[in-house]
């Protein structure tokens, strides 16, 4: 386990995760914390928040590699299909892929009508310029303006005073605002105090009303204030505090459109999303499936799945997650883990005995009832809403699973609806074809164990005919059974049909059991529909049992079939 042994070599391995004490808390709770906690009276989310995608931008630069032109126009054209009306697109001013990018998408008049597209600058002259050049002509567009605010990055990077921060970002949204006057195009304003979480919020207040001072903004054109999860730094209920705080006192906040831009290094970026927007905010940028720098972002996927799941519509559509999954994974070479809430490939899957058993009995309840809402145990949403299926998607068989899956399986794909305690015992045998070869079995793996146990088994004891007279109550049976080939008349009496021909095997045959298994379906519908008959026995001396299962056109035909199966399998079969 490590490169070193004993107790002082150990002790070396961890000494670094001794440094506890050189960390402290870097956030900081607004004045009078106790007053901005109205959010979590709030117990869910009842409208979906304006979303805007930063996958073009955040997620991209994120890359190992970042897109190429063309992959970012087929990233573009695939958001807008999903239903994206904000996105962000780049920094212009940053390289010369992302600036022809911009232009591209307008020159070629491929941003719909409804749609608004973003970029981001800082607050530095020639950059603004050159961002408001690549936009000219663009119907609607969004500048985004940022300059880092913390207490961190003014001492250690710009090692500037409140003051010069403050004039960084006043001088930028006075340019925005004369060049977007002198610019083709419709624009609208979005500043972030980036690193707001390490900002004191008082400081953070202040420089986002000096910048919302310049643009003045009205309830009919509104101003974006984003405040970012740059690096998280607390649990989520602290940032929902900070932005209540913010929300209740920012200037012209009827004009201002509050937005929440998290990121995950503490691993609570949708936590954080959702408590922005019970505490006030309006607006989410994020990426599909959380793509960002470090952690990543925050994860919209989740979000609008989260809201779809409690019956709120999300305005997003991911009616064919896996379209997504694959988009996502050939344009970014990034890969959706097989966990990923919604999206995974396992998200929908159950192994374990007892969640199968639940699901199983679930959807059979749902079948049976019909009911309005979803309630279907381990299963937050269907499947089939996301274009995911039942076969194959939310039950699958390994030495983990149980009789519920199995049988469940058994009749989705096969049409075998096995009797409870021949469920029990083929499950068993499943599990342990799954444990000794250490693999998941296919479905057509399951078939194959219930074939070879149990399905029309005819060795030794075949059924070759057989024929019933009544007289009364009372019914008697003339069977011929071949036993290794071999053919033998018996008969015997019972109470109905199949009583009779129970008897006249134990007599034959010399063997004394209990029947406690009997059942019969038809497999298919129509006049020449096969029928499946199950049958279990227990031995009178023993205790074993045996199972079998027979198909055939007539049923009493299938049902002597199965009992001389069952009988195969717990006397004669190793």
């Amino acid at each position: 386990m490590f490169p070193c042994v004993g107790k002082e070599s150990i002790s070396e391995v961890f000494k670094h995760m001794n440094n506890v004490n050189k960390y402290t808390r870097n956030f900081f709770l607004p004045p009078n914390p106790e007053k901005y906690r109205k959010w979590a009276q709030k117990a869910y989310i009842d409208r979906a928040p304006d979303w805007c995608s930063v996958d073009l931008r955040d997620g991209n630069q994120a890359l190992i590699i970042p897109m190429s032109l063309e992959e970012k126009l087929s990233f573009f054209d695939f958001l807008v299909k999903v239903g994206f009306k904000e996105i962000e697109i780049g920094f212009p001013a940053a390289s010369d892929t992302e600036y022809a990018f911009a232009r591209r998408l307008v020159e070629d008049g491929r941003i719909p009508d409804d749609v608004t597209v973003q970029v981001l600058t800082q607050s530095r002259e020639h950059i603004i310029q050159k961002t408001f050049d690549a936009l000219k002509g663009c119907k609607n567009a969004i500048v985004h303006l940022y300059n880092s605010t913390s207490v961190a990055q003014r001492e250690q990077v710009f090692k500037k005073d409140k003051a010069a921060i403050v004039e960084i970002a006043v001088s930028g949204a006075k340019l925005l605002k004369k060049l977007a006057a002198e610019t083709e195009g419709n624009f609208r304003f979005e500043y972030s105090p980036e690193s707001f979480t390490g900002t004191e919020p008082e400081f953070a207040l202040e420089i986002c009303n000096a910048v919302l001072d310049v643009w003045q903004p009205t309830a009919d054109r509104k101003a974006i204030i984003n405040l970012p999860v740059t690096v998280q730094h607390s649990m989520p209920h602290v940032y929902a505090t900070q932005i209540e705080y913010m929300s209740d006192n920012l200037k012209y906040r009827d004009g201002v459109a509050l937005s929440t831009h998290p990121h995950n290094d503490r691993g609570t970026a949708v936590a954080d999303a959702e408590c922005a927007v019970l505490a006030g905010c309006d607006r989410i940028e994020g990426t599909l499936f959380g793509n960002g720098e470090r952690t990543g972002n925050v994860d919209i996927v989740t979000l609008a799945l989260n809201m779809y799941a409690q019956g709120v519509d999300p305005k997003l559509d991911f009616s064919h997650i896996d379209e997504a999954v694959d988009t996502y994974e050939r344009l970014t070479s990034m890969q959706v883990s097989p966990r990923q809430p919604y999206a995974g490939k396992l998200v929908f899957t159950a192994f374990s005995g007892s969640h199968q058993d639940a699901i199983a009995k679930g959807l059979a309840f749902r079948k049976d009832k019909n009911p309005k809402h979803w309630t279907v145990p381990y299963l937050p949403i269907d499947p089939e809403d996301v274009g995911r299926g039942y076969d194959g998607d939310v039950i699958r068989i390994n030495s983990q699973s149980g009789k519920g899956g199995i049988g469940y399986l058994l009749e989705q794909k096969f049409g075998f609806n096995l009797p409870p305690k021949m469920r029990e015992d083929c499950g068993y045998k499943v599990k342990g074809v799954s444990d000794r070869a250490h693999k998941e079995l296919s479905p057509a793996d399951v078939y194959d164990v219930f074939e070879k146990e149990y399905l029309n088994i005819d060795a030794p004891l075949h059924l070759v005919d057989y024929s019933f007279d009544k007289d009364g109550d009372r019914v008697s049976v003339q069977m011929t059974v071949k036993q290794n080939a071999v053919a033998k008349v018996i008969t015997g009496v019972g109470n109905g049909q199949f009583d009779a021909a129970s008897n006249a095997v134990k007599s034959a045959f010399n063997v004394d059991y209990t029947t406690h298994t009997y059942s019969e379906h038809a497999l298919e519908v129509g006049s020449s529909s096969r029928a499946a008959a199950y049958v279990g026995i227990t031995d009178a001396v023993t205790g074993r049992t045996g199972f079998a299962c027979s198909i055939h056109t007539d049923i009493m035909t299938a049902s002597i079939s199965a009992l001389l199966g069952a009988l195969n399998n717990l006397y004669y079969r190793k």
